[in-house]
């Protein structure tokens, strides 16, 4: 029987969210580094094809997010659409894809932010310049922001 109601897609939205923070977590965090490197290496330098990667899944947020997947597949027994084995298939693909989203979701933003940190330093500095040009013409000038109570 083919089913999908608000539930399961609740639930896939829900169950992308923390398969997106363990992939992120161990392929690009400074926790994780020192094993990532390891892994790096390993998928570069094995000799057997298998090996290298096997060693690659660790080190790609992608590859990874497929095995962290099925992790919670096995945790929560989460089905989409069908209640036999093509369930878990469904949901496989289609809680890696949701977590992929945010994932891109989330580096963008971190992206936004990191360009909009930038701008403000560049601005902070313009007053910077503009408040030393201000007190070197005007040595009685206060700098801006110090009138304040």
């Amino acid at each position: 029987m083919i089913y999908l109601d608000w539930q399961h897609i609740v639930g896939l939205l829900i169950l992308g969210i923390p398969i997106a923070c363990i992939s992120r977590t161990v392929v690009f965090e400074e926790i994780f580094r020192e094993p990532r490197e390891w892994c790096v290496n390993k998928s570069k330098t094995c000799n057997s094809l298998i090996q290298r990667k096997f060693f690659y899944l660790f080190t790609c947020e992608y590859c990874f997010s497929h095995w962290v997947t099925i992790a919670f597949l096995f945790m929560t027994h989460f089905k989409l659409m069908f209640d036999d084995f093509r369930g878990y298939i469904i949901s496989l693909f289609s809680l890696v894809f949701v977590a992929n989203a945010y994932l891109n979701l989330y580096s963008r933003l971190r992206v936004d932010i990191t360009a909009e940190k930038k701008e403000i330093e560049a601005k902070e500095k313009v007053i910077e310049k503009l408040d030393t040009e201000i007190r070197s013409a005007d040595p009685t000038a206060q700098p801006a922001g110090n009138g304040r109570g």
